[in-house]
């Protein structure tokens, strides 16, 4: 149970990471005006939506390939 919380845990932060440097590629440049600006507004939890929509995704696609190779195991 806990390597899968590990791994599932390491596929949320780098989905987090990735789409942090994909929506804002300032954050490479200039990490700490963007998390002022993000603390002026009051944007905590944008990232965190779209992290989680995004993992959501990532897990019906990883969900399917699980049955596809189910079937085609036993096939």
């Amino acid at each position: 149970m806990i390597p899968v919380l590990k791994r599932e845990l390491v596929i949320i932060i780098v989905l987090l990471v990735a789409l942090t440097l994909l929506l804002h590629p300032d954050m490479l440049n200039h990490p700490v005006a963007r998390l002022e600006l993000m603390h002026n507004r009051a944007n905590y939890a944008h990232p965190l939506l779209y992290t989680l929509v995004i993992y959501g995704v990532v897990g019906v696609i990883r969900g399917m390939a699980a049955v596809v190779m189910r079937f085609r195991n036993k096939g």
